[in-house]
């Protein structure tokens, strides 16, 4: 079984030597030229993990025509790439083959989940089998390190999250599988807009307390947002609801937390979103969920109040005094 990696970040090499230490067939397919003459030439993808070695058998290749004969395409590329490299496979792939997505977000425009805009791009090709989400608490700096991680096989179809578990799982990743989509991708991206907030409040110098406070009445959101959506509440206890919560809100890894932090340092978010060139999954996300809970009637304090902070000028400083001084209510999910 062939799987090309679509994107030579640090994800994408990530998850590509997880299946070359697996002696799974694999390559990186990768549009930057430099990135994938290091892979090859260095064993190190120096852009992204410095001088580390990575597993000498793993190559890439900026030649798509190298890789339409894969069974797998695992796309490793933000959430606004999503489309364009799915027209591509759409163009080229020449068998049968599964998607895999490691996208945490949601459509820019539609604000649709991520395997709901893969489905549709490719609802008239039959080849295409399936797709699967492979999410959950995971940083690609640790991945690559090899370093102990759990994660989700998301699936409808529990034999492809299987065969995708397989695939992936061994000595340092283990992957369960799980078939409450809906639940998973809800919570892997929410995760995102609760870690800018998490961000502010440590550049802001707030202590443990209210990081403990930010965190559980962030599940509570995300938990109220996603079973209101169709997800299942125990899928918020799992390691696409509290696991990645915890994982992207607590490291400085996280570029949504980076995010956060710069805002809450400088307590405006005018001058990061004005110089800002990463991608930072939860801006989107802050804005797409806010106008959805407006739209289901769904109680957002934490995103109504991040809502305020990036896109209408908020002042981070004076929206810790506003969800502090709401109405008091009794504790509940």
């Amino acid at each position: 079984m062939k799987t090309v990696v679509i994107g030579s970040g640090s994800w994408g090499t990530a998850l590509a030597q997880v299946l070359c230490d697996n002696n799974a067939d694999v390559m990186i397919y990768g549009k930057a030229e430099s990135e994938v003459e290091d892979i090859n030439k260095n064993n190190q993808n120096s852009a992204y993990f410095g001088d580390l070695k990575i597993n000498p058998g793993l190559k890439a290749t900026t030649d798509f025509s190298q890789v339409v004969d894969s069974d797998i395409y695992l796309l490793a590329v933000p959430s606004f790439a999503i489309e364009s490299v799915c027209a591509q496979i759409n163009e080229s792939a020449t068998k049968p083959f599964l998607v895999i997505t490691t996208a945490k977000g949601f459509h820019p425009k539609s604000f649709e989940r991520m395997s709901v805009v893969i489905k549709d791009s490719f609802k008239d090709n039959p080849k295409f089998k399936e797709v699967i989400s492979l999410i959950g608490p995971s940083h690609a700096e640790e991945v690559i390190q090899r370093m102990y991680t759990a994660i989700n096989a998301v699936c409808e179809n529990e034999e492809y999250a299987k065969e995708i578990q397989h695939l992936f799982s061994n000595q340092y990743l283990r992957v369960y599988t799980n078939t409450d989509v809906v639940g998973a991708e809800y919570g892997v991206a929410l995760k995102n807009a609760i870690a800018i907030a998490s961000g502010v409040i440590s550049g802001l110098g707030c202590g443990d307390n209210t990081k403990a406070a930010l965190l559980t009445r962030g599940l509570a959101e995300i938990t109220r947002f996603g079973v209101a959506c169709g997800g299942k509440m125990e899928t918020y206890l799992g390691l696409c609801g509290l696991g990645d919560l915890i994982v992207t809100c607590t490291s400085v890894h996280s570029r949504n937390y980076q995010a956060g932090y710069a805002i809450g340092k400088a307590d405006s978010a005018t001058e990061f979103l004005a110089t800002n060139t990463k991608t930072v999954e939860g801006i989107n996300t802050i804005r797409a969920v806010y106008h959805m809970a407006k739209e289901m009637n769904i109680d957002m304090p934490i995103i109504n109040i991040a809502y305020k902070v990036l896109f209408e000028g908020m002042k981070p400083s004076e929206s810790l005094e506003l969800l502090m001084n709401r109405k008091l209510v009794a504790e509940s999910r």
